[in-house]
């Protein structure tokens, strides 16, 4: 199988500017802000890194640290991207509110849903994905167990003055949702999905990735028809390959025809052009 490499080149709001060392210098508006990055393992172009804050991560391997932020930094501020506006912010588990390296996958989306689409945005967090899409006319049900991510999605919403699309905020659990849908005998023009490594459901439902991955998979692709569009899985920070769920999706999605691609994601940086990667993913589409 060939694997592909989908790049997030630098926009107005966001880029990557330097990397090395194990941790990368990125830019999100008018701040600068450094994080670990493992897969950085070369040199960075400058010794020299300014910044607002950084995230100083734990000694053990579970992760964990928290942000050292200078006092110009506010709670939350206002970001884009296309046409779609939503707040950044330093959140406890290192990252900023959302995911810039899903550029290329929500511009892909985009050129196929059409305007009345039904789409479904599994793991939203905080909508950014879901916002780009209804944007474009489609109609979404936005699915997280975090109550907290959910209302930021409504937040983003109001931000990129989309309250009034047709947007379903759903607090709970993945794949419970999911299920509840084919029993309902529901059908989806497309379907996104960024599942954590680990995760619990509003309940306590706890989720593992290489456990729950197939079932959530099978039970996605009942709920598309030989005419759906799509169907985007992207992977983060576990031991896995981009071929392992691109066979997953291929067998999965083999009686509804169409093709599988995959591979990994990566964020161009600015200094030299270099890529660092940071995830793997596989896709269907009909065409």
């Amino acid at each position: 199988m060939k694997l592909d490499t989908l790049v997030t080149e630098p926009w107005a709001d966001y880029g990557l500017i330097d990397s090395g060392h194990g941790r990368k210098l990125e830019r999100y508006g008018r701040f600068r802000f450094v994080r670990p990055e493992p897969q950085a393992m070369w040199a960075p172009a400058s010794d020299e890194w300014k910044h607002d804050g950084e995230f100083i991560g734990a000694s053990d391997e579970e992760g964990g640290g928290r942000w050292h932020l200078g006092r110009n930094v506010p709670k939350d501020w206002p970001l884009g991207w296309a046409d779609v506006k939503f707040h950044a912010a330093n959140t406890n588990f290192r990252h900023l509110a959302f995911f810039p390296d899903m550029a290329p996958q929500w511009a892909w989306m985009r050129d196929k849903v059409a305007d009345g689409d039904e789409v479904m945005n599994l793991f939203g967090y905080t909508g950014v994905g879901s916002l780009a899409l209804a944007a474009k006319g489609a109609k979404v049900t936005h699915v997280d167990a975090s109550k907290k991510s959910v209302e930021n999605g409504k937040a983003n919403a109001l931000l990129s003055g989309m309250a009034d699309k047709p947007i379903r905020w759903m607090i709970d659990d993945a794949v419970k949702f999911t299920a509840r849908e084919v029993r309902r005998g529901r059908t989806y023009a497309g379907i996104m999905l960024d599942p954590p490594k680990f995760g619990r459901g509003p309940t306590g439902e706890t989720w593992r990735l290489e456990e729950g991955l197939p079932g959530l998979i099978a039970d996605c692709v009942k709920l598309l028809t030989p005419e759906s569009k799509f169907l985007v899985l992207t992977v983060y920070a576990v031991r896995m390959s981009a071929i392992a769920i691109a066979e997953l999706l291929a067998q999965a999605t083999a009686p509804l025809g169409g093709r599988v691609e995959a591979g990994e994601m990566a964020v161009r940086e600015e200094a030299r052009g270099l890529l660092l990667p940071t995830a793997i993913f596989a896709r269907w589409t009909r065409d």
